[in-house]
């Protein structure tokens, strides 16, 4: 018996909550690939780690498109809706650029408006630009929804969507704008979401058939994924050849995973409200998951840090659960501060 259709999915929110696990994990074992030069002969664990995470923003812009079209019949008003989604991410994203500027990675006030558009004060915060660019296209992409949601448009944006990460990745960096060139990466993940919430029950029906062979892929695609990050860094010793999301097998790895991810989470039974919370905490947690990353490695990881690599599976597991738990700590803290939520996400 296939799942009813309704305005607000559970299996989304635990999403999410794995998407911001991944973008921590990513940061944590960045920072030990950082310090050991990128050796990746000696570092493997930690870098399997870090490219199977890749998923995490891909997956983000997915989560969008699907929250964004389930909510949008129930506002009349576009303007309104607009107004409601950009004052929720902007007021935030306003607080939290003043805040690593000050206080994390310290530069002249004066910087404060230079650094907007393109999410510079920290680098996880390019995120919300480029999902504000989204915002403002998306009335206009909802309203014409029914002509380009169709099987053939939707694969032809698929193969567009590939040519762009292609040529990118593997030829020659597309320079355009930063938050504009994000979404150019993303465009078909956001529309695959917006097309996956109109279809949830004949999706869980068609997971359902197909459930091992999404297992195999998928697993497939992450070894791959994983290999095509090291080897060509070997080859070319270009940093970005692993710190890159932008790649065609990340894309498709992201579309198997979230589909597995979300039949399973759809069949299990989830404990309801700790899932919401969760949710509810993890964009105050993507703010803030950097400072306490960078306070608590110059203060007590730098100085655990083996001397011996092979020791850093049980490094990256620790920097990892220490991170996680605190951000999430202080945002449940701050959670229960009337309004402050309003203010920093």
């Amino acid at each position: 018996m296939e799942p009813v259709q309704k305005t607000h999915n559970l299996s989304i929110d635990v999403l999410r909550i794995v998407s911001i696990l991944a973008v921590i994990l990513i940061h944590t074992t960045t920072r030990t690939l950082e310090i050991t030069h990128s050796n990746l002969i000696e570092t493997q664990f930690t870098f399997f780690l870090n490219q199977i995470s890749r998923f995490a923003v891909p997956l983000f812009f997915m989560i969008s498109g699907f929250v964004l079209e389930l909510n949008y019949p129930f506002h009349s008003n576009p303007i309104v809706y607009l107004r409601r989604r950009i004052t929720r991410i902007f007021i935030p994203y306003l607080f939290w650029s003043a805040f690593y500027i000050i206080f994390i990675y310290p530069q002249p006030l004066t910087n404060y408006f230079s650094v907007l558009p393109d999410g510079s004060a920290s680098y996880q915060l390019y995120f919300l630009p480029t999902l504000m660019v989204f915002y403002l296209l998306f009335p206009i992409i909802n309203h014409f929804y029914y002509l380009w949601s169709n099987k053939f448009i939707i694969l032809i944006l698929g193969i567009i969507q590939i040519c762009f990460l292609s040529a990118d990745y593997y030829f020659h960096s597309i320079h355009i704008f930063y938050p504009l060139a994000i979404a150019l990466f993303n465009f078909f993940p956001f529309l695959l979401g917006m097309v996956a919430s109109h279809h949830q029950q004949s999706l869980y029906t068609f997971f359902n058939r197909h459930k091992y062979h999404f297992v195999i892929v998928t697993f497939i695609l992450g070894i791959f994924v994983f290999w095509e990050g090291g080897s060509r860094y070997l080859q070319t010793n270009n940093y970005l050849s692993f710190y890159s999301q932008w790649r065609p097998s990340i894309l498709i790895f992201t579309i198997c995973l979230a589909s597995l991810l979300y039949y399973l989470f759809n069949r299990a039974t989830i404990p309801e409200e700790p899932i919401k919370l969760l949710s509810r905490l993890s964009f105050f947690v993507f703010f803030i998951h950097i400072a306490i990353l960078e306070v608590s490695w110059k203060n007590i990881f730098i100085h655990l840090f083996p001397v011996s690599l092979f020791n850093l599976v049980w490094f990256d597991q620790i920097f990892f659960i220490f991170v996680t738990t605190i951000s999430f700590l202080i945002a449940y803290i701050c959670y229960k501060v009337p309004k402050l939520f309003q203010i920093t996400g």
